[in-house]
């Protein structure tokens, strides 16, 4: 049975403030819990209800864990209801512990790398970290200003690719100041991103939809890149944005992905 301060431990880890100072972040929904096992992602708690299967079964093949499995508390629906982050709960719900990963000295030298300039939506964050997992980057890059990496919203939009991406947040203008390689900056006034030269080791920086690129970020791209307009839309989303332009630059220099 949970007890009152458990339920309001959990329920307060919706808000960013109360992760940061638990070190822990929360995930709901049977899918997303699945995904997240089957990746092999340390999770250190799940509470789940009698219509929740155990993990085996719930994820499938599942990833090597080289660390403890979560403990899993069983609770009643009526507990759940209580914890649920949703309007309708699901019937698990995992807790992880909050952790921050460095960027590695020289990291930015190889491969490509997605970097998030002031991505506020948390979808938007979610579904780049996804392209990023599917274009096989090694890395993405959030600025401080971007959605909590560790919001429900970004995890769920993610679909799973939270677990396989590393993600580093950081101040983006220190992190690309000096950058060893071209530092692409997505923009209405670019080059036709058809005619970039193949780039195996470059940063895609992908800025805020409606505000663009911030300065500081600006003035250190080093080439500007648009993706040619035929309509009459006024600008694309800002993760379409970004597949579009993986797209090319793995068409042109094809990488297995790192391991």
């Amino acid at each position: 049975m949970l007890t009152k301060a458990e339920t309001a431990r959990l329920r307060d880890l919706r808000e960013k403030k109360h992760r940061e100072t638990a070190g822990r972040f929360v995930v709901e929904g049977a899918k997303v819990v699945g995904e997240l096992l089957a990746a092999g992602h340390p999770l250190l708690e799940i509470y789940a209800t009698p219509d929740w299967p155990p993990p085996a079964a719930a994820s499938g093949v599942r990833a090597p864990r080289p660390h403890a499995e979560p403990a899993i508390i069983r609770i009643t629906a009526a507990e759940m209801a209580r914890i649920s982050h949703f309007p309708t709960p699901s019937p698990v719900l995992a807790v992880g512990r909050l952790a921050h990963e460095p960027l590695p000295p020289g990291a930015l030298r190889h491969g490509l790398t997605l970097a998030l300039d002031g991505i506020q939506d948390p979808g938007n964050v979610g579904t780049l970290l996804r392209i990023a997992d599917w274009f096989g980057l090694p890395r993405v890059l959030l600025s401080a200003d971007c959605a909590d990496l560790f919001s429900q919203k970004v995890i769920n939009a993610s679909m799973g690719s939270f677990a396989r991406v590393r993600v580093h947040t950081l101040p983006l203008a220190s992190a690309l100041a000096n950058c060893p390689v071209p530092v692409l900056g997505c923009d209405l006034a670019g080059d036709n991103v058809h005619t970039l030269p193949a780039l195996p080791d470059a940063v895609i920086v992908i800025g805020a939809e409606g505000a663009g690129l911030s300065a500081a970020v600006r003035k250190l791209v080093t080439r500007r890149v648009t993706i040619p307009r035929l309509g009459g839309a006024e600008s694309l989303n800002a993760a379409v944005a970004a597949a579009i332009v993986c797209d090319n630059l793995r068409r042109m220099h094809p990488a297995v992905r790192p391991v």
